[in-house]
């Protein structure tokens, strides 16, 4: 097996922990299932629990407080304590969050759901994701490494979305009981959560991941000093905003351009396979030319592309360019998710403060969970139809325009150090 993945470039570390980094990967997407799936299922979800724009709105605003809380002390629990532990902990958690989802919970219930698995899913889950895979792989392998990683994440989560279409129709039945359907969706998550959880304790070893020095939560500091931390803080922001957008092009499709409720989940589902070309091709493109060129034209790509949506005429007949838009997108999108973690390696971020700067960069980059699902649901609800869209999108291509500002920092940086 090693000869083999020698010989597509990987080299002798990444080759010997490549099984590694696929369990990690498929534990990254898994776990998310659960707390996004509500995307997928955007006006399903919103009817079967009586909901508004706004109130799904706030679901992703408790995620970012608990997740914001989270993330910087997590990364450094991440640095100290056994990575296969973290991973089996959280994904069983959050596995166990899905079936007190199955209660009949009014909204104030499902608020707490979601501040439940804001801890479960991303307090030290992710940190130890990062950290896990940039030590199983060298530093000549880093966008490779992130890019097979993201790439597994995204293979996972096709998997699992197109798994979930199947349970939804099946609980659906032939009486159209949508209800019924989610149920259906949230036990097949739930299940399938709890069961990576037990194969990640199973499988991943402490004494592979294990492998920087531990630090003292003084280490933060030295971290915080750090100029690459924060600007990758930022270029993470921007991208996330974008994560967290992906999520609106589905109602839009359904509510304004008139796709079916079943082509856009099975779009949603579909995507995550595109995500293999961004990611993986990506990251060897990425140890060629570098990751600020490689982000540079994927923040520009992304940007065009979903002008290019706006621009559609807002009926049916566009929903052939609006998925060929959407495709070119989401695969750029894959590229800029993978590479900006690469951005440790380059910036020369010292290994052993791995899990305590993928905190700090987290807390920073991920805050846009806080507001732009509500931001959504208020531009949405309070202007009816292609107007409320239009706003938020108009937002969301500002903040990609940021992300190639940073970036062009990001590179004056590169050279700055490198002299």
């Amino acid at each position: 097996m090693s000869k083999i993945l020698s010989k597509i470039g990987l080299g002798e570390t990444m080759s010997k922990n490549f099984l590694a980094i696929l369990i990690v990967a498929f534990g990254g997407a898994i776990i998310y299932g659960l707390p996004y799936f509500r995307f997928d299922y955007y006006d399903v979800y919103l009817e079967t629990y009586h909901l508004t724009n706004i109130q799904m709105g706030i679901f992703g605003s408790v995620l970012g407080v608990f997740g914001m809380i989270s993330y910087l002390f997590g990364g450094i629990v991440a640095d100290r304590f056994s990575t296969r532990i973290i991973l089996s902990v959280s994904l069983i958690g959050t596995g166990i969050g899905g079936f007190i989802h199955l209660l009949p919970l009014n909204f104030a219930a499902l608020v707490a759901l979601y501040a439940f698995w804001g801890i479960s899913s991303l307090f030290a889950f992710w940190p130890a994701c990062v950290k896990a895979v940039r030590i199983l792989s060298g530093s000549g392998d880093q966008g490779k490494a992130f890019g097979f990683f993201e790439g597994g994440r995204g293979i996972g989560a096709a998997l699992m979305a197109m798994a979930a279409v199947a349970a939804f129709r099946i609980g659906a039945g032939q009486m159209d009981n949508q209800a019924q359907g989610m149920k259906f969706v949230i036990i097949f998550y739930s299940v399938l959560t709890v069961l990576m959880g037990v194969l990640a304790f199973l499988t991943v070893k402490d004494d592979k991941i294990e492998a920087s020095e531990r630090i003292s939560f003084k280490g933060i500091g030295e971290v915080l000093k750090l100029p690459a931390v924060w600007i990758i803080g930022i270029v993470t922001f921007c991208n996330y905003v974008f994560t967290l957008s992906l999520y609106y092009f589905t109602p839009y499709a359904t509510g304004i351009l008139g796709a079916t409720v079943t082509f856009a989940a099975t779009l949603a589902a579909l995507k995550r396979w595109f995500s293999l070309f961004g990611s993986v091709g990506g990251g060897y493109v990425t140890d060629k030319i570098g990751t600020g060129r490689m982000l540079l034209i994927s923040f520009i790509i992304m940007a065009v592309g979903t002008l290019g949506i706006l621009l559609l005429p807002t009926h049916a007949g566009s929903i052939t360019a609006f998925t060929i838009l959407f495709i070119v997108i989401y695969v750029f999108y894959n590229v800029n998710y993978a590479m900006t973690w690469a951005m440790m390696d380059e910036g020369a971020i010292p290994e052993k403060y791995s899990g305590t700067a993928a905190g700090v960069i987290s807390t920073v980059g991920y805050l846009p969970e806080i507001f732009c699902s509500v931001l959504a649901g208020i531009l949405i609800d309070q202007n009816p139809g292609v107007t409320g869209y239009r706003q938020y999108f108009g937002f969301l291509i500002g903040m990609l325009i940021l992300g190639v500002v940073f970036v062009c920092i990001w590179m004056r940086y590169l050279k700055k150090i490198k002299k």
